[in-house]
């Protein structure tokens, strides 16, 4: 059994089979995917901290690499003490903003969405206050030495955003020019590869 373990958290949508894509690249690591079940933060914090709690209790401070919505649950669990080096690749990193310009884009007001609770915007997505207000009283705090993977046609974060949450948490960030949020391609594949490799 090695002495370092490797996490991989999907985002939404995602599965924790993909973890073992990582292997050829961290073979001196045993490689766990997270198998989450949490669909909002209030879930995914006690989900969160049980999983990383529990590894860290056998293998010590972990490296993790995390997608999306995984990197936005990671960060407001709580357990950054526990991580050593964390990769993040198109991270939510500001959700308040995100849900803000859905709200724009759907037309949908602050009061409309307090009145009513929750909005459905389209078949898999839905506004929620609740989820929302959460957002706004758990802001993220994270002190984990962290490298970013940015798509430069990210539709969900923008640059300015990534660029601004990099630099204050001192995080190294690479941008991919015409990278997606989802990386899938087998170009964006072979650039996050060749990241991983160079910063890890």
């Amino acid at each position: 059994m090695s002495d370092n373990a490797l996490v991989y958290i999907h985002g939404k949508g995602g599965t924790a089979s993909a973890a073992g894509t990582f292997k050829p690249l961290f073979p001196e690591y045993e490689i766990f995917g997270f198998d989450y079940k949490a669909e909002n933060p209030w879930e995914a914090e006690p989900e969160f901290r049980e999983y990383i709690t529990a590894l860290y209790k056998e293998y010590g401070p972990l490296t993790v690499i995390a997608s999306s919505l995984g990197a936005y649950f990671l960060m407001i669990s709580g357990v950054g003490s526990m991580i050593k080096k964390a990769f993040f690749v198109s991270p939510i990193v500001d959700m308040e903003r995100l849900i803000k310009d859905m709200m724009v884009g759907a037309n949908v007001t602050e009061e409309e969405l307090k009145e009513k609770g929750i909005i459905s915007i389209s078949e898999d997505m839905i506004l929620s206050w609740d989820y929302l207000s959460w957002v706004r009283e758990h802001p993220v705090t994270w002190n984990v030495q962290t490298c970013i993977l940015y798509g430069e046609r990210d539709h969900l974060q923008s640059i300015d955003t990534m660029r601004g949450f990099a630099e204050s948490i001192n995080a190294d960030l690479t941008v991919m020019p015409n990278g997606e949020h989802w990386f899938h391609t087998e170009e964006q594949t072979e650039f996050r590869e060749k990241w991983l490799n160079k910063s890890k």
